[in-house]
């Protein structure tokens, strides 16, 4: 996991180039998603961590977009119930 604050911007697209970035998540909602998630854009910098994989992702807690990832967050929320 890399925080975005961490990064300057040549940074973060040569891991994306690289494919060591693949996948933005929030740091205080826990959720994550694909780096074109419109969702994902609007978060601040200080908030998106970014990932390699999305099973690093699952490992630190994180759970999947319900926008950008609708498959995998039904597989999700069948397992994990409703939030109350």
């Amino acid at each position: 996991m890399t925080e975005h604050i961490a990064l300057n911007n040549s940074d973060l697209w040569q891991q994306i180039r690289k494919k060591e970035i693949n996948f933005a998540g929030n740091k205080k909602l826990k959720i994550f998603g694909t780096l074109h998630c419109k969702s994902g854009k609007r978060m601040k910098k200080e908030n998106r961590v970014f990932f390699k994989s999305g099973s690093e992702a699952m490992a630190k807690g994180y759970r999947s977009c319900g926008h950008c990832m609708r498959e995998e967050y039904k597989k999700w929320k069948e397992h994990n119930g409703p939030v109350q």
